[in-house]
């Protein structure tokens, strides 16, 4: 209703013209100043006026008093009001009506309607009740305090499948037989003790109907005047639409929920299945293209013509799912007619009955399948192409044999609504499992494939990679022979997960073995390491992490199996474990150096003497910060399964990893155990050796001399000529003490140790010069030599090969 003012009085043309006596509503609208706007036919046969006379007026003229102040104050915030107000007509007389107030704009206008005259009681009402009883729209039915059924409408008889006179006189549960109807009939008699309405709702397989229906239904309480009840109204509502559309929301929420919760592919291929059962189909299988599985790509566009498909995953209403033929993993090939292939080629779902002729054609492609379907009854298969990032990765097939309704449209909707969902995570978990093998191989690639050979210490190791959902990470461990015999042990972990985690873990590892093959002692190593870290991460490298940062630990020991000396030093890495031989464990107190990257912090060593036998137990945290354990928990229970050590190392690596690791690890653990061993005054010789040039033929004879007691003899001439090369060199340039010393393992070792620290190094001597030949000439017959800093000195090492025998 507009607010025009010009209306005549046939009323405004903005009120709807239809069959109806419009003048038998009084309607008027009142501004939001308090003046009439507009005035019908029914107003002006109520008070006299007509519409030129009231409209633009105020609306106060019309009142035989002024409102109440507390009638007006309510008025405010309301969208509408009813009550009794007196109103004065044309002549004079003075009327009170009942009066509906409407707000009409936002602009304060009000809509007032009043009857004109109120339509009085006539015989007639009762049959008028009964008839807009029977034909109500909705399902009806009244009963009487004992149950029985007095009076139903025309959609209860259509429902039913019966007539009033057959249902009268029967209760609900006479009427349908259906554990509801009892639950009905429960409600029905809490109406009548407690005189409220009940609502409840009901799932019914009606006779004469399909499928089965929902309803809700309505027990309202049926009272006479004096407020006696005298029965009840049974009203119902068919949802059964509404109830599949939420249990399809229900389905879809719970599909998003459960399908993907892991990047396996296998899992969740049999989450798909096993949403989709039993509400959706009794029995569901996913096949994907054999080259998904390996992580590669398919081939482009849709299959053609028959297709081979690897069975990933399947579900069924029946325990041990007997419906299916081909195994789990197995590949098996579909002809170009079979419903699968016909999916795939056509790039869309795709919905077959099963009938007679079906079955047939089975019978000639696929007996066995055939022979299955006509055992357990299917009637309906819905077949839906796995898609995702336009790539067809395989088919889903929902069947059904115990449900009896067919699948539709709806269906067909909602069965590629979830496998839409599910072939994207299978993507992911497809192109996941690529980037985690790349890896992993790229990991492999970077440990060491075999231990070196070295008579220091036995050891044995083991990497585990971490659990799929985590990724690939950047362990690693080493073990390096370094010069006189003795060993390195390497243990370090790189922050972070997948390729890029591998390849800074393979710089690192290279890294570590160039510094040591200089034989940095352990703190300096790691000085310099940790060097290298900061310049991978601010240097604009782009093998670092993404984000620019290197974050990671590292600890580094050498083992001297002639003095049974070990050095440790570590960088923000856990401390090893240390079991001696008669089963004491101890964790060392290595100096806590930062971890590698952070640049300017010192690193310290700590040196110990070991007892031969006593084992080192190298490890990552990993194997210690396991999910659901602290780190405190973790390394006690390390040191309960090292209290037990078993003797064979491999052994005691699968007790730490069975017994510390209940399930796959959340991060990578690299673990090195290593028992030490020592080489005792048989395998060692050593000389003090004055600073005289005279003294170097001597030493040359006691060289000979323990190489014929060692059976040696073949090396004899080989060793004289470094002895003499490196003792001369020692007291021409070096200080004192000098001291000669050879080492018998599996090789033969010659160092010359002495009270300088400037080193020599090699240089190709011309024509005529004098000297310049002697290194030259121990670097052709050796197998390598070198030069280490001591705390007092240096010491120059030769190292020959012996024959094997």
């Amino acid at each position: 209703m507009s607010g025009s003012g010009s209306a005549a009085d046939d009323g405004p043309s903005t009120w709807p013209q239809e069959s109806v006596d419009e003048a038998a509503t009084a309607r008027a609208v009142v501004d939001g100043h308090g003046v009439v706007a507009a005035w019908n036919d029914g107003a002006r046969r109520l008070l006299g006026y007509r519409a030129p006379e009231v409209v633009g007026r105020s609306a106060a003229a019309l009142l035989g008093s002024a409102a109440p102040h507390e009638v007006l104050s309510s008025l405010t915030g309301l969208r509408r009001w009813s009550g009794t107000v007196t109103l004065v007509h044309r002549d004079g007389h003075r009327l009170t009506v009942g009066l509906l107030a409407h707000r009409w704009n936002e602009d304060g206008s009000w809509l007032l309607v009043s009857p004109v005259s109120r339509p009085a009681p006539t015989p007639e009402d009762d049959t008028f009740l009964r008839r807009s009883f029977a034909q109500s729209p909705y399902t009806m039915a009244l009963y009487d305090t004992g149950l029985r059924l007095r009076w139903a409408n025309a959609d209860m008889e259509r429902v039913m499948g019966l007539s009033v006179e057959e249902m009268r006189g029967l209760r609900v549960t006479e009427i349908v037989l259906d554990p509801e109807s009892e639950r009905t009939e429960e409600g029905m008699r809490t109406v009548l003790e407690t005189g409220r309405l009940q609502e409840l709702g009901a799932a019914l397989h009606l006779a004469g109907h399909e499928r089965e229906s929902v309803w809700s239904v309505s027990l309202t309480p049926v009272a006479d005047s004096d407020g006696r009840l005298e029965g009840v109204l049974l009203s119902a509502h068919d949802v059964t639409e509404q109830h599949l559309a939420r249990q399809r929301l229900v389905l879809l929420n719970d599909a998003s929920l459960r399908i993907g919760s892991t990047l396996d592919l296998p899992r969740t291929a049999q989450e798909l299945a096993d949403v989709a059962v039993p509400r959706f189909a009794d029995f569901v299988t996913v096949d994907l293209l054999p080259a998904i599985e390996g992580g590669d790509d398919p081939p482009q566009g849709p299959p053609h013509g028959p297709v081979r498909l690897r069975r990933v995953a399947y579900q069924s209403v029946l325990e041990g799912c007997p419906e299916t033929v081909v195994p789990r993993g197995t590949v098996a090939a579909y002809p170009e007619r079979s419903t699968a292939a016909k999916c795939l080629a056509a790039g869309r779902p795709l919905i077959e009955h099963v009938t007679p002729a079906t079955l047939e054609d089975l019978d000639r492609t696929a007996p066995q399948r055939a022979e299955r379907m006509r055992r357990f009854g299917f009637h309906s298969v819905l077949a839906v192409p796995m898609r995702a990032r336009g790539l067809t990765l395989g088919v889903a097939t929902f069947s059904r044999h115990r449900q009896a309704k067919l699948f539709e449209q709806d269906d067909l909707l909602l069965g590629e609504e979830i496998t839409a969902r599910a072939a994207v995570c299978i993507d992911n978990a497809r192109r996941y499992t690529r980037e985690r093998d790349v890896s992993l191989t790229l990991q492999s690639s970077l440990l060491p494939q075999r231990l070196p050979e070295q008579v220091a210490l036995d050891v044995a190791s083991r990497y585990l990679p971490a659990s799929a959902q985590t990724g690939v990470g950047g362990d690693w461990f080493d073990v390096i022979p370094l010069s006189g015999a003795r060993v390195a042990l390497v243990v370090g972990d790189v922050v972070g997960h997948g390729i890029q985690a591998s390849a800074t873990m393979g710089r690192l590892r290279t890294a570590v073995r160039t510094l040591a093959d200089v034989d940095l002692p352990p703190d300096e190593l790691l000085t310099h390491l940790d060097d290298l870290v900061n310049h991978l991460a601010g240097g604009g490298d782009t093998m670092a992490l993404p984000g620019g940062d290197i974050g990671a630990t590292c600890l580094y020991a050498v083992y001297d199996p002639v003095s049974r000396h070990c050095t440790v030093a570590r960088a923000g890495h856990p401390v090893p474990a240390l079991v001696t031989p008669d089963g004491a464990v101890e964790f060392l107190d290595v100096p806590a150096g930062p971890p590698l990257g952070l640049g300017g912090l010192p690193f310290e060593s700590a040196e110990l003497e070991l007892v031969e036998g006593s084992l080192l137990v190298l490890f990552t945290d990993g194997l210690v910060e396991v999910r659901g354990r602290d780190i405190d928990e973790g390394i006690a229970a390390l040191r309960e399964v090292l209290r037990r050590p078993a003797h064979d190392l491999e052994a005691t690596c699968d007790a730490l990893l069975g017994t510390m690791l209940t399930d796959r690890p959340s991060d990578d653990v690299a673990l090195l155990v290593a028992r030490t061993r020592a080489l005792d005054a048989s395998h060692v010789a050593t000389w003090k050796v004055p600073s005289d040039p005279a003294v170097v033929a001597e030493a040359r004879k006691n060289a000979a001399r323990q190489l014929s007691e060692w059976g040696l003899d073949d090396a004899v001439f080989v060793t004289e000529l470094v002895v003499s090369e490196l003792v001369t060199n020692a007291i021409r340039y070096g200080r004192p003490p000098i001291e000669l010393r050879l080492i018998h393992d599996r090789n033969l070792i010659c160092e010359v140790s002495d009270g300088s620290t400037t080193a020599p190094h090699l240089r190709r001597a011309r024509t005529f010069d004098e000297g310049g030949r002697g290194l030259l000439l121990v670097a052709q017959l050796t197998q390598g030599w070198g030069t280490r800093q001591t705390i007092n000195g240096k010491i120059i090492w030769a190292e020959q090969s012996l024959p094997a025998d």
